[in-house]
């Protein structure tokens, strides 16, 4: 993946039929999906004439949230205050999840990597929980849960109850959690997209509604939290 720009990433693809920009909320830059074979001067140009909608759609990117002392995380939807105390002569970095606090000791200049490390723990104990026990309401079984750091897709799952969920979620109220979960478990029973997975999605959903139309207004915030300024 070249980049064209700071703002834009060419990336060939053997499927594309045709050039099109694609926003990276995660990455926070655009990327040109082109054709493996389209020119590379083609490329250029299309960027040139598409130059406006690029620079509209950086403009309008989520700000960056880095880990910082003081700052407030929505675990979970809920607002927890990260504080963060520093000591060299600490020997390792413990960090406690209390009730509206993220308590992290620390011998690290920068614990960034070690909180991502205790969110992915935290929100995969959580899907996994929360998987479990839908997949057991439609008597079907969980081979594995894992979290990812995907760009755009928040869950995913196999025909062998194999579920992969988006670490992000952690930052998401618990109605569009549960609504990926359960979106996940319909599919233990219908991989595809028909009405009867959408029904059956709706069944396992808490609140279908909320959850569906959070993480598809608000989706795209989740991604911002823990980037460098």
């Amino acid at each position: 993946m070249a980049p064209i720009n700071k703002h834009v990433k060419l990336k060939r693809s053997a499927k594309a039929r045709r050039m099109a920009l694609r926003v990276d909320y995660r990455d926070r830059v655009v990327y040109l999906v082109m054709p493996k074979r389209a020119r590379l001067d083609t490329a250029y140009d299309f960027v040139r004439e598409n130059r406006a909608w690029i620079a509209e759609q950086i403009e309008s990117l989520p700000e960056a949230i880095p880990y910082k002392h003081g700052m407030n995380l929505p675990i979970f939807g809920k607002k927890v205050r990260l504080e963060i105390n520093y000591d060299s002569a600490l020997k390792k970095t413990d960090i406690t999840l209390t009730k509206n606090k993220l308590i992290v000791n620390t011998n690290k200049e920068d614990p960034s990597g070690r909180i991502e490390r205790f969110l992915r723990e935290l929100v995969r104990d959580k899907l996994a929980e929360l998987s479990h026990k839908k997949a057991k309401i439609i008597n079907k079984k969980v081979r594995s849960v894992t979290v990812r750091d995907t760009k755009s897709r928040w869950g995913s799952c196999d025909d062998k109850g194999q579920l992969s969920y988006c670490w992000r979620l952690v930052f998401a109220p618990y109605e569009a959690l549960d609504y990926i979960v359960a979106h996940e478990i319909a599919h233990l029973r219908h991989l595809d997209h028909s009405t009867r997975f959408w029904n059956l999605c709706r069944e396992l959903s808490d609140d279908y509604v909320e959850g569906y139309h959070w993480i598809h207004n608000n989706g795209r915030d989740l991604m911002r939290y823990g980037k460098a300024e």
